[in-house]
């Protein structure tokens, strides 16, 4: 059989038993060593392993608050901009019917917002309940802002005036002097 080294060594005499024992405690020393630090090491690891994923998770939490923050101040807008452009005295005695939410709604106006309300001359939106009246101009600012808020805004009709293009008897003059 093969001896080990240290064995071929106290045979030739170029050592002793106290140096073997000495160099085998070393040994042992250094190994143990390795396997404490070594474990150090891996906690080391772990530790900032968990630093990195709360700092991850941190983030992720701040750009959700940031979001949350963001829409409550749009929406905050968003009721400031109908709280100062609705129209105060709309009440009136025909009802004006209009969808909203897939249900048919219905608000008191008078003749003449009814009329403006078709046309597109003015938009009805909904706050807290309630429907109000504004300019055509502040719903297009509020669905820039918050395009699912609920308001109604008709597309604009052209301007026909009082007289209509297709009259047949635009070309006859009308006299003065015409009894009836």
């Amino acid at each position: 059989m093969s001896k080990s080294l240290q064995d071929q060594l106290l045979s030739a005499g170029l050592t002793n038993k106290k140096k073997v024992k000495q160099a085998e405690n070393h040994k042992k020393k250094q190994a143990k060593v390795k396997r404490t630090t070594g474990q150090e090491d891996e906690v080391k690891l772990r530790a900032e392993q968990q630093r990195k994923e709360k700092a991850e998770r941190d983030r992720l939490l701040n750009l959700e608050r940031k979001a949350e923050e963001e829409k409550k101040a749009i929406k905050a807008q968003v009721k400031q901009l109908i709280e100062m452009n609705r129209l105060s005295n709309s009440a009136g005695d025909i009802a004006h019917n209009f969808i909203m939410d897939k249900k048919v709604k219905k608000i008191n106006v008078t003749a003449k917002i009814s009329d403006q309300l078709a046309k597109g001359r003015l938009a009805i939106a909904e706050l807290e309940g309630r429907y109000d009246l504004i300019p055509p101009k502040v719903a297009e600012k509020i669905l820039q802002r918050e395009p699912d808020w609920p308001i109604v805004l008709n597309e604009k009709a052209p301007d026909t005036g009082d007289a209509e293009e297709d009259d047949p008897y635009a070309d006859f003059q009308i006299p003065d002097d015409l009894m009836w």
